[in-house]
């Protein structure tokens, strides 16, 4: 880390055109298309326990996770999971089918920010790792707590690749280059053969492993982050003859648009980017600046943090 650096910092971000997107790995991504941000501050990592509490020492807020869900919104839920609780990775004994409900999940009572893995553990040297186990409702508060907001998501890719046009990675083109570990992420066989060559089963404290091109930490791994698009679909912007057709500073979807139709919960989704340290080559390589997963703003799990932005107006 650089000695000019903070992880506390804001880094600021020219404005530019790049291309969104990929056509290389998931539909969701494509198609590439130009888009131009303008100028702005994004936290040169994601937000940590310790800023978070600081946070909520202040305000006093409570979080998603510590509240018990409401069973009218969730139709057919069993009466024992009506209490607070939050989603935990637990890896599987052996190999598992990558399709269908992800069975390395468990809902876990009394799971949240300050008690990570459930009742019995607590953030004991986890000061500097990234804040989970919050809904896109908390990292609202937050940012607007600190006097910020949260990044769009064109915004927070502009971001994360670091000045690098058209590469896979926020790094270049290879996952691991002379097989460096450049990013918190699964190595080996999803969800039970972790290899650990980066040294981490869960989060690693921000600023662990190397910046990108801007300074930014931790924008691929660790935790996916918040943004504050409605997920959609990318759009085909027809092209006019004549006329130059790059969208400015481009936003998601709609509210509703975002709310999958054949489930009876009807949750809205937000984008949500950079992969988490459960992101494998096997399952999930969306551990890249292009790669984007629609996540319901109601879900906290433990791989899912955020980080802030300042614009210029």
């Amino acid at each position: 880390m650089s000695p000019s650096i903070l992880i506390e910092d804001m880094i600021p971000i020219p404005g530019g055109t790049f291309a969104k997107g990929s056509e290389r790995f998931y539909p969701e991504e494509a198609p590439l298309r130009k888009v131009r941000v303008d100028a702005f501050r994004i936290d040169a990592a994601p937000v940590t326990n310790a800023r978070f509490g600081a946070f909520v020492a202040a305000t006093g807020h409570i979080t998603y996770a510590e509240l018990p869900p409401d069973p009218k919104q969730y139709p057919g839920m069993l009466p024992e999971l009506a209490h607070p609780g939050s989603l935990v990775f637990e890896p599987t004994t052996g190999p598992v089918l990558l399709t269908g409900g992800a069975i390395w999940w468990d809902y876990r009572i009394g799971a949240n920010w300050r008690q990570p893995l459930g009742p019995g553990s607590s953030l004991e040297g986890l000061d500097n790792h990234p804040v989970v186990h919050v809904a896109h409702a908390d990292a609202e508060a937050y940012a607007a707590w600190a006097g910020k907001a949260l990044p769009s998501e064109a915004e927070w890719e502009w971001a994360a690749r670091g000045g690098l046009e058209g590469a896979d990675y926020a790094w270049g083109d290879e996952l691991a280059p002379g097989g460096a570990m450049l990013a918190n992420y699964w190595q080996g066989p999803f969800p039970h053969g972790n290899s650990l060559e980066d040294g981490w089963l869960r989060t690693s404290p921000v600023g662990n492993f190397p910046a990108n091109g801007y300074g930014l930490y931790d924008m691929i791994g660790n935790v996916w982050e918040w943004t504050d698009d409605w997920f959609a679909q990318p759009k085909v912007e027809r092209k006019q003859p004549g006329h130059c057709c790059v969208p400015a500073n481009p936003r998601g979807g709609t509210r509703g648009g975002s709310i999958v139709k054949r489930d009876p919960i009807r949750i809205p989704r937000k984008v949500i980017k950079g992969g988490s340290h459960l992101c494998a080559e096997s399952y999930c390589q969306r551990y890249r600046p292009a790669a984007r997963y629609a996540q319901p703003v109601d879900t906290t799990t433990g791989h899912v943090g955020f980080r802030c932005v300042v614009r210029a107006n």
